[in-house]
């Protein structure tokens, strides 16, 4: 799946829980019924909850699917205790899980050795004499997944989804997005300054004097910016087509022809790779000339920042401190940082992170909580079919070929069929920052294997212990990991009108991906390619013109709003889930309607699909997020899709001149 056109249903946590007593399904004391869900959903819905879960100094946003990662990191815990205070064979999953997470928390070893793991490195770039030399460190890095420059992975290629394919991605900036860089409002200037800061305290600890410090970061900063005005928008990156750009190393070189292709493809272990897809071509023709015309010395001083930034939360506290403080505090308002052993857990679980998940479903995973997903998914899918064989504005030949595809989604539910082998990697007692290395090499080898071979369609992209769900549109699949199937979106004893409104909403939510504006520009089978005809793809751009501009209204603070066209994609998914999982209620329900704690069925869908995206964030964060995230922010995600639901206006009794109120001359119609 390729991870930079990733449809999940969220920015995952990690969480492996489940509870034995379910917590109520529909809790009063989570709402504020002095609010009028007339006036303000989320808050109605939400506003107790955000007053009984304040925002814990270690983070920048705390909602539902945060909650739960915290509880579940506690289960994990519990899982690396029990394995460290066993004995382990040499080699062994158990060994490496130990040995990992003893090096990151050996603190006395790690601040004895200071910034000596990461002398060699910088040695080899002090060595650099030529574009050849600087090269070959890239190759080097590049091979442990320390990622300079451009990033090179293998995914399945977009109008041939069975084979895998190399793709090249544009990279190399340290700050989130070339909007950092390019902004010149107050608010940007100042972490543009703070930024330099950090470089140059960086650079103090390769060597640098601060005097000298503060100019080789001002080169830096300059270098990158000009990476950053060669890098396409977040919002050009999603149109498919325009990155897809499929050439041989020699049409690459002839690109950019101040790199050695050939050689780095050599170097990395793709003597032949054949065809690959350049993601960014303008981005790799600016790189190109960048090594052609700045100064070695800056490129270097680049390289020895870009592997210190790197590792340097697996450095000694000064460097931990000083990397906290910049992308912790400035850019997302965290007031501390995450505990250590959270942090060492979290790197030791996503290097053996199909182990871990292995662990999990054998301790923490109820099989009937897969069964009664599968069951909820088909009735999802049938709703789906119902909708779009209904749809007014689409023609007969685009819907027979909508419903082909919707009936071969595949679906993959709590934890893969077959694990991925572990014995390759190499985990050493001694050094965290080693083990950090070997990890990236061993996944960078398993990885570029793959190339010009056939997908492997039992592959995860995410492990089971990940609150998350994903589409993958290379091959038609939704998928479900286990952690997810616990309250507040999935409960085993709760009636349906909950469950429809909660995971039966994430359901409909990932099968829509498959329809979204991204998603509808593949076919079946995963490839990207028009089944559209003409009229119907105008009809669709229309509507979905509409919930652009919606989103575009809400203002998500002072003057800045929300980015209507880069969540349209996860905004049509949304209003989509909500629009086929009410409709698959209204089936089950057949009648028998009697109302729960005061509550209607329908009422308690709502109830239930807004209590999901209950959030508190920073002002840092939210900030962050709308430049970066193609999702909407918690509380967008409530007010935006239920404002185009008649059946919301119905539930509770929302009429005209009601902030919930949207004209219906405004609302959105499409899935």
């Amino acid at each position: 799946m390729n991870r930079f056109f990733t449809v999940a249903l969220a920015a995952g946590v990690i969480a492996c829980t489940q509870t034995s007593k379910e917590p109520p399904a529909i809790d009063v004391l989570d709402m504020d019924t002095s609010v009028s869900p007339a006036t303000d959903f989320d808050a109605y819905a939400n506003g107790g909850w955000k007053k009984r879960n304040p925002m814990p100094d270690e983070k920048s946003r705390y909602g539902s699917f945060d909650k739960l990662a915290d509880t579940g990191e506690e289960q994990v815990k519990t899982l690396f205790t029990e394995i460290a205070g066993g004995k382990h064979a040499e080699g062994s999953i158990g060994q490496k899980i130990a040995d990992f997470y003893s090096s990151g928390m050996d603190t006395a070893a790690i601040e004895a050795a200071g910034t000596s793991p990461l002398q060699p490195y910088w040695k080899q770039v002090d060595a650099i004499t030529s574009v050849a030399d600087m090269q070959q460190v890239v190759i080097d890095w590049h091979r442990m997944q320390v990622n300079p420059l451009f990033v090179i992975y293998a995914d399945a290629d977009q109008k041939n989804s069975s084979q895998v394919i190399a793709y090249l991605h544009q990279g190399g900036l340290g700050m989130p997005d070339r909007d950092y860089y390019l902004n010149t409002d107050e608010r940007s200037l100042g972490i543009q300054e703070k930024y330099r800061q950090f470089i140059a305290g960086l650079l103090v600890h390769t060597g640098s004097s601060k005097e000298a410090a503060a100019g080789e970061a001002a080169a830096i900063y300059e270098l990158e910016k000009k990476m950053a005005i060669a890098s396409m928008s977040l919002l050009d990156q999603r149109d498919p087509y325009k990155t897809y750009n499929k050439m041989t190393i020699a049409g690459l070189s002839a690109l950019s022809p101040g790199y050695d292709w050939a050689g780095y493809f050599q170097g990395i272990g793709l003597n032949d790779p054949g065809e690959l897809v350049v993601s960014q071509p303008e981005f790799f023709a600016g790189v190109g000339k960048l090594i052609q015309t700045e100064p070695l010395d800056t490129w270097k001083l680049y390289l020895k920042y870009q592997f210190t930034n790197f590792m340097a939360d697996y450095l000694s506290k000064d460097i931990v401190g000083l990397n906290f403080d910049f992308y912790g505090k400035t850019l997302s308002g965290k007031q501390v940082d995450r505990p250590r052993w959270k942090k060492v857990q979290g790197t030791a679980g996503s290097a053996l992170s199909e182990a871990v998940g292995q662990l999990y479903v054998k301790k923490y995973f109820p099989p009937e909580a897969k069964k009664r997903m599968i069951a909820l998914v088909e009735n999802l899918r049938v709703s789906l079919g119902e909708r779009i064989s209904q749809l007014e504005w689409m023609g007969d030949t685009t819907k027979q070929k909508a419903i082909e595809k919707l009936n071969a989604i595949n679906v993959k539910v709590g934890y893969p069929d077959k694990w991925r082998d572990y014995s390759a990697l190499q985990v050493e007692k001694g050094s965290y920052v080693q083990n950090v290395l070997n990890s990236g090499m061993f996944d960078f080898t398993w990885m570029m294997g793959k190339v010009n071979k056939p997908v492997d369609k039992s592959e995860w992209y995410m492990p089971p212990q990940m609150v998350n769900a994903y589409y993958n549109p290379s091959t038609n699949e939704i998928v479900f990991p286990a952690a997810i199937l616990q309250p507040p979106f999935f409960y085993m004893n709760a009636e349906d009108a909950v469950n429809y409104g909660a995971i039966g909403v994430v359901i409909g939510h990932e099968m829509t991906h498959g329809f979204d504006d991204q998603g509808r520009q593949y076919d079946k089978d995963g490839n990207l390619n028009d089944w559209w005809t003409a009229q119907d793809a105008e009809r669709f751009n229309g509507r979905t013109a509409a919930l652009v501009n919606q989103y575009s209204q809400f203002t998500v603070l002072d003057t800045i709003k929300a980015d209507g066209k880069l969540t349209l994609g996860e905004n049509i998914a949304d209003l989509g889930g909500l629009n086929i999982a009410y409709q698959a209620l209204r089936h089950v329900l057949k009648g028998d309607e009697k109302p729960i704690d005061g509550f209607t069925p329908e009422q308690r869908f709502f109830l239930a699909y807004a209590h999901i995206w209950a959030q508190n964030i920073r002002d840092e964060e939210m900030l962050r997020r709308t430049k970066i995230d193609v999702h909407s922010l918690g509380r967008y995600r409530v007010l935006g899709p239920l404002r185009n639901l008649p059946e919301f206006y119905t539930a509770f009794n929302v009429k005209e001149g009601d902030a919930m109120y949207l004209a219906e001359s405004d609302r959105a119609v499409i899935w």
